[in-house]
């Protein structure tokens, strides 16, 4: 077996015993036997549990990356237009992909409790597409503008992205299921939560009584994945 062969089944056994049992109850011996190596390759490979941990997590969030990717802009695009594109992106991952349970398991677990896997997640990947939408907010908000605002702005619109992954059993329970499987797809949220964000930054009309806005369906951008199997009560 090549080093590359070994390193890789580590990391593949490494993340369901990871996100069944955490970094602290897990223990070495338990993934190398799921791995079918010895115990010594663990810190070959990786130094020691703790950074097999980081780099495991690393690659839960690698393989949904690969999945989805932001588009390449043209120095034309609208900032409207890539709003509307980072939003999808980002959602589309969340809840669109096709991950191993495992996956989103362990990403949520260092979203709501982080440890030094998700500083290294923040470094590597998190913090790069943050200064995106830093940048692209930027084309739309006065000169001048604080970059504490920008950075709130930014966190209002990834916290409703975030919302339907970490509250998506509460959305089942408060919402009928007739009403999640018509408008409530991938598709549709990405592109509500863009219209929301939009009206907000004063982009398009917003919500209210005196304005004839009617937001835009899903359109061109149609999900075939039904809501029903994004957010189970099960």
């Amino acid at each position: 077996m090549s080093t590359d062969d070994t390193r890789t089944r580590i990391l593949n056994a490494a993340g369901p015993v990871f996100a069944v049992k955490g970094f602290a109850d897990a223990t070495v011996r338990d993934i190398c036997q799921a791995a079918e190596v010895n115990v010594a390759s663990v810190n070959y490979h990786f130094g020691d549990k703790e950074q097999l941990y980081i780099e495991t997590v690393k690659r839960a969030h690698e393989l949904k990356v690969r999945q989805v990717n932001l588009p390449d802009w043209s120095e034309s695009t609208p900032p409207a237009n890539k709003l509307r594109d980072f939003v999808r992106t980002l959602i589309t991952r969340m809840l669109g992909t096709h991950a191993a349970p495992w996956q989103s398991t362990l990403m949520m677990r260092e979203v709501l409790h982080p440890t030094a896997a998700c500083r290294a997640l923040v470094k590597d990947y998190f913090r790069p597409e943050f200064n995106v939408l830093i940048s692209v907010l930027r084309e739309m908000v006065k000169e001048g503008t604080p970059d504490y605002k920008l950075h709130q702005i930014a966190f209002s619109i990834l916290g409703q992205c975030l919302h339907y992954r970490v509250a998506g059993d509460v959305v089942a329970i408060i919402i009928d299921e007739q009403e999640r499987s018509e408008h409530y797809s991938v598709a549709q949220l990405a592109d509500h939560i863009a219209e929301f964000s939009l009206a907000a930054l004063g982009q398009i009309q917003p919500y209210s009584n005196d304005a004839a806005h009617a937001p835009q369906e899903c359109g061109e951008h149609s999900s075939t994945q039904r809501s029903d199997e994004i957010f189970s009560t099960e």
